[in-house]
Parts: C-alpha cells; sequence; structure tokens
C-alpha cells in the first residue's frame, strides 16, 4: 500500500509500505494492504511503518530505525485516512 505523511512544512514520506501503526484515541491501531476505508483522529505517540523497500535519501533523515525493520516517527497528533490502498498521514 501507499503511505505519505505530511507536515505542515514538507512531505516527511511518499513510499510503498507493508503496514502502519498508529496512536488513534481509542487506542493503537495497524493498517494493512486493502484495508477498508477509514479516517480517524491520532493522538500524541508514535507512527511505525515497515516499508517494502529501501528509504530513500530525501525521507531518510525524519524518522529513527526501530525494531523489525520498522521505522518511527514520533508526532504531537494528527489525523490518517484510508482509501483505495493509500494510507495519508497528516501531522502535527
Amino acid at each position: 500500500m501507499q503511505l505519505e505523511i505530511v507536515s505542515p512544512e514538507r512531505v516527511l514520506l511518499k513510499g510503498e509500505v507493508e503496514s502502519v501503526t498508529v496512536p488513534g484515541i481509542d487506542g493503537t491501531f495497524q493498517i494493512l494492504n486493502n484495508h477498508a476505508p477509514i479516517v480517524s483522529v491520532l493522538e500524541k505517540g508514535f507512527v511505525r511503518f515497515k516499508l517494502t523497500g529501501e528509504i530513500t535519501e530525501e525521507y531518510k533523515g525524519n524518522f529513527f530505525k526501530g525494531n523489525k525493520e520498522e521505522f518511527t516517527l514520533e508526532i504531537s497528533g494528527g489525523v490518517i485516512e484510508m482509501n483505495n490502498n493509500k494510507a495519508i498521514v497528516l501531522v502535527d
């Protein structure tokens, strides 16, 4: 699935991922390929994702690498929309 992570200043990531985990207001949840359409408000926490390939140099400095080949971004809040196998995360 396609994942875009966008802050008010710039695009932090555009890439193909296996999964994305986000801190929803009702708890952390994971989105996988072909997930049903969803829109959710995000609270302070961590966005974690696993790329299907390598992260490009353009985006590499925006994230830190965690366990299991996952990349992580700390956020103070935001919104996620999943539709047509594309997830867009707008972060604060």
